[in-house]
């Protein structure tokens, strides 16, 4: 049905879009920017260094497949509405 997949297309959409915005703010409390948050760091004579984060490459390509999924998604739309009785 019609409605269905324009449904499941746009929450797809909706999802990708929310794990994306999730990622970057994971990414930004995970970051070096945490470090003049934390308490022990703000002893005196106290030195807090950030070294690394491990790597999110494979975070990110989940987003990306996410925006082709939903891109598959549109296109599954588009041909069944242009092979259904609703396009003139």
């Amino acid at each position: 049905d019609l409605a269905i997949s324009v449904l499941i297309a746009f929450l797809w959409l909706v999802s990708t879009f929310v794990w994306a915005k999730a990622l970057a703010d994971i990414k930004v409390s995970t970051g070096a920017s945490i470090v003049p948050g934390i308490e022990s760091c703000k002893a005196p004579g106290t030195t807090c260094h950030f070294l690394s984060v491990t790597s999110m490459g494979i975070l990110n390509v989940s987003v990306v497949f996410g925006l082709l999924n939903m891109i598959l998604w549109a296109g599954n739309v588009w041909l069944v509405y242009k092979n259904t009785n609703l396009h003139s």
